[in-house]
C-alpha cells in the first residue's frame, strides 16, 4: 500500500522539478488533486482517511465526477480535474505503484459551447478611431497596441512577450512565438504599421536602455498583461464602446471578420495559430449567426413567429 501524501508529494516533486511546471500550473495540479483525496478521504471505501491509489477503480473516479458535476463544476473544469488524475496515475504506473490508470476511460459530461463575443466593424471603427495627442507616448502605445491585437489576431501573451526584433519592417510581418512555444509569421495592417511606427518614434523617451520588449510600461519595463486589459478597457469607456472590451474579444473579432470575408476556414487557423481546426470552427457557428440575422431582417417572408402563434395559425 502506498500512503497517498506520499505519493502526491512525489509528483509534485516531479512535475517542479523534472518538467519543471510554473507555481500557477503546480497550483492547479495540488487543488484539482487535492478535491480528489478529499473525496477518497470521506468515503466508504478508506474508513481510516488513508487513500491507497493501487485500488482505484474506473467506478470510483466516474462516481467522483459524477459527484463534483453534482456540485456545480463544469465541463471544461473537470475536463481539467481529469487530465490531472491521469497525468498522476501515469506517474505513478512509471513508479511502479499501480498495475493502471483508472481515469482513461472516464468522459468529462459535455458543456454547451459558447460562441465567443465580438465587435462589428462599426464598433472596432469607433474603438479605434482616436483624436489623442499623438505625442503622447501612453496614448501612442495604446494605439498601437489596439491595431495590432485586432491587425494580427493576437493573443495577450503573444502580444506582451513581443520584442523589438519581431518586426520585419520591410515586409510589414510579424513573428510570434505562440501556445506550445510555436512560431508563426503573420502580416500586419496598414493601419497597425503607422501606428507601430509613431509608437517606436516615442518608446526610447519611456523605455529603459537595456528593455528589448515592443511595449514597455511607464516605469520603462516589459508591459504586463494586466496592463493591457486595463488600458483596453479604459479606452472602450472613453470612446463608448458597447459592452465589455478585453484583448481576446479583439482577437474573436478579427478571426470572425476574416472568414466572413474570406471564407477560408484553413487561412484563419494558421493566422490564429490554432493547432485543430475544430477550434477554429467555432467562428463558422458565429459567421452562420450573423447570416440568420441579416436573413431574418431582410427577407420578407422570413420574419419569425412564435411556433404557438404558427400552430394556431394553422389550425
Amino acid at each position: 500500500m502506498s500512503s497517498g501524501n506520499a505519493a502526491l508529494d512525489g509528483f509534485y516533486t516531479y512535475l517542479s522539478s523534472e518538467r519543471q511546471y510554473s507555481r500557477h500550473t503546480l497550483s492547479n495540479y495540488q487543488r484539482d488533486l487535492g478535491r480528489l483525496q478529499d473525496y477518497l478521504q470521506h468515503s466508504t471505501l478508506f474508513p481510516d482517511g488513508r487513500v491507497d491509489w493501487a485500488r482505484i477503480e474506473p467506478k470510483h473516479i466516474r462516481n467522483f465526477i459524477a459527484w463534483v458535476h453534482r456540485e456545480g463544476l463544469g465541463g471544461k473544469s473537470i475536463q481539467r480535474l481529469l487530465s490531472a488524475i491521469r497525468s498522476f496515475y501515469k506517474y505513478l504506473h512509471r513508479e511502479g505503484l499501480v498495475q493502471q490508470n483508472p481515469a482513461l476511460g472516464v468522459q468529462a459530461p459535455k458543456s454547451p459551447r459558447r460562441l465567443p463575443q465580438t465587435l462589428d466593424v462599426d464598433q472596432l471603427n469607433q474603438l479605434l478611431e482616436s483624436d489623442d495627442d499623438e505625442t503622447d507616448p501612453l496614448a501612442c502605445r495604446d494605439q498601437a497596441m489596439l491595431e495590432l491585437i485586432y491587425s494580427s489576431g493576437l493573443r495577450l501573451s503573444e502580444l506582451v512577450s513581443l520584442d523589438l526584433h519581431s518586426i520585419d519592417w520591410q515586409d510589414a510581418s510579424l513573428r510570434v512565438v505562440g501556445k506550445g512555444s510555436k512560431e508563426r509569421l503573420l502580416p500586419i495592417g496598414r493601419k497597425a504599421m503607422q501606428a507601430l511606427d509613431r509608437w517606436c518614434d516615442l518608446r526610447d523617451s519611456m523605455a529603459r536602455p537595456e528593455e528589448m520588449a515592443l511595449f514597455v510600461s511607464k516605469r520603462g519595463s516589459r508591459i504586463s498583461g494586466r496592463s493591457v486589459q486595463l488600458r483596453i478597457d479604459r479606452r472602450a469607456r472613453m470612446q463608448h464602446t458597447q459592452g465589455k472590451v478585453y484583448p481576446h474579444r479583439l482577437r474573436h473579432s478579427f478571426a470572425s471578420h476574416m472568414l466572413e470575408s474570406s471564407g477560408d476556414l484553413r487561412a484563419v487557423q494558421e493566422l490564429l495559430g490554432h493547432s485543430d481546426i475544430s477550434t477554429t470552427q467555432i467562428y463558422t457557428h458565429l459567421d452562420f449567426r450573423h447570416l440568420m440575422d441579416v436573413y431574418d431582417k431582410a427577407h420578407p417572408r422570413a420574419h419569425k413567429q412564435s411556433p404557438k402563434k404558427a400552430r394556431n395559425d394553422d389550425d
